[in-house]
């Protein structure tokens, strides 16, 4: 009797147990889980129903002339974002045939670029300039006399009037004056005298005054 008993004891605490249990979680789900609230209206809604008031509000513009364009669809239907495996494969198969360096390709090497030489700096070359040639021998002196005028013989003989400082001489054709000058010729208006010592003929004008 006792043993029994204490069986129902037990089965009726595991229900009781059950019993809290499930009242928790349905208190749960009525509490803090209950029914959402009425979603607000969207942007684009408000927008859309603002447009259509002020449509209807707005006289409606008159219809313009001309053929009406074509409707192509929208941009999001015409866009394909399939892979097309045979179009890369093309474009994967395509060499490259120029003669310039390939910048797709790690194992194209860059041009080589020829650098010329260095140019060897210029040299000092010294010129040996060959020293000006010594000066010839001074000119002679000139012929320290003056013809002042001549005078003319019977026989057609012409002596010249020579003058040398203070001192005046006649002298022919062939005569030494001072014992230096010769004379050579006597014209009308010049004559030609030799310079002895220095082996020099000099013409001498005539004085005109």
């Amino acid at each position: 009797m006792n043993l029994k008993s204490s069986e129902d004891r037990k089965k009726i605490a595991a229900m009781a147990v059950f019993a809290v249990i499930a009242a928790g979680i349905v208190y749960y789900e009525v509490f803090y889980t209950g029914t959402p609230a009425t979603p607000a209206p969207s942007p684009a809604a408000v927008s859309a129903s603002a447009t259509a008031a002020d449509n209807a509000a707005a006289p409606a513009p008159a219809a313009a002339a001309g053929k009406p364009a074509k409707a192509l669809g929208t941009t999001s239907s015409s866009l394909d974002p399939t892979l097309h495996m045979e179009a890369m494969l093309v474009s994967e198969s395509v060499e490259y045939a120029g003669s310039g360096r390939n910048i797709f390709s790690p194992n194209s090497a860059p041009p080589v670029v020829k650098i010329p030489p260095p140019i060897a700096p210029a040299r000092n070359v010294v010129v040996n300039t060959p020293p000006p040639p010594p000066p010839g021998p001074p000119p002679p002196p000139p012929i320290d006399l003056k013809f002042f005028g001549f005078e003319t013989s019977a026989s057609g003989k012409r002596q010249a009037f020579l003058l040398h400082d203070d001192n005046v001489y006649l002298a022919s054709a062939g005569d030494v004056v001072l014992r230096r000058y010769r004379v050579i010729a006597i014209e009308a208006r010049s004559i030609q005298v030799e310079d002895l010592q220095n082996n020099n003929k000099q013409t001498l004008p005539l004085l005109t005054n």
